[in-house]
């Protein structure tokens, strides 16, 4: 039998060389290993060296880690159909409420004592009031940018009911955790939940899947981002709401992951749309009997 005298495999440690010369012992290869100044070396003899050679090949091969391909992001609409029924809502009741004797602010806002005892119809209906032209235009502006993208992704009905039910639920937490004489309005929380619920759901669907860490949670980094920039600012904001706003949007976007908006039909999305209209009418018929 000839002697070992075959380099095979080069490493600066003893432990990799040690992994392939487990791998030539596996396979019945007679080897050695020789220390060198610049490391380690496997040796092998010269008639054992194409052997070697493939069978080590084929051990990197089969161990290498696998990095799954991105999954492509299907555009389910344009968006518009969700923003423009979102922004119907918003502006119908604050002209509906100048042709009426009843006062919306009082009977809508979210008033957390209230809520408490029993107007839990508060937690949707406040997410229709704003303060002024200023407050109202600024959530048409975050509105419309966040929810075209999850109306996009999501369809827009579907989409839409998801950031209505998000926003509702911010809304309870809120007057719950909040002392009885705090008051809110506006439909921020609901935007701040579009924002959250794209970036988790492109991120749980594997979306940004096989582009390292940093582009891959870029995404997540970039509406945490957003949500300090635009939700922190300005005076009587209500930046728990806009933070559980944006919390129950990302859990929403872990939670609909599983779902494929493609096998959504046309009719499922119209239902849901028409859903997310019906539990605001519904609240705000609680609100005003």
């Amino acid at each position: 039998m000839n002697s070992p005298d075959v380099r095979v495999y080069a490493a600066d440690s003893r432990r990799a060389v040690n992994d392939a010369a487990l791998v030539l012992t596996a396979v019945g290869i007679n080897h050695i290993i020789e220390q060198h100044p610049n490391g380690w070396s496997l040796l092998v003899s010269a008639q054992d060296q194409s052997r070697a050679h493939h069978q080590l090949l084929d051990f990197w091969d089969e161990n290498q880690p696998k990095t799954l391909p991105p999954v492509e992001a299907p555009i389910v609409d344009s968006g518009w159909p969700g923003v423009v029924g979102y922004l119907f809502v918003i502006w119908f009741i604050p002209a509906l409420a100048s042709f009426s004797t009843l006062d919306f602010l009082s009977l809508g806002r979210l008033d957390a004592g209230a809520f408490i005892n029993g107007d839990l119809w508060r937690a949707a209906t406040a997410l229709t009031l704003h303060a002024d032209i200023a407050h109202i235009t600024s959530n048409s502006i975050f509105g419309c940018v966040f929810g075209l993208f999850v109306g996009r992704y999501l369809g827009s009905g579907v989409g839409w009911l998801l950031v209505l039910v998000c926003g509702i639920l911010a809304n309870s937490i809120n007057a719950l955790i909040q002392p009885d004489s705090f008051m809110a309005i506006g439909a921020s929380t609901a935007t701040f939940a579009a924002l959250g619920i794209v970036p988790a759901y492109g991120w749980r669907r594997g979306f940004f899947r096989g582009r390292g860490f940093t582009r891959g949670f870029a995404p997540l980094f970039g509406a945490i981002a957003l949500l300090v920039f635009t939700g922190f600012g300005g005076e009587n904001v209500d930046i728990m709401g806009h933070i559980l706003g944006f919390i129950c949007g990302i859990a929403m976007g872990f939670i609909v992951c599983g779902m494929d908006p493609k096998q959504v039909t046309v009719t499922d999305q119209q239902r849901a749309g028409a859903g997310a209209f019906m539990i605001a009418a519904t609240a705000w018929l609680f609100a005003v009997i």
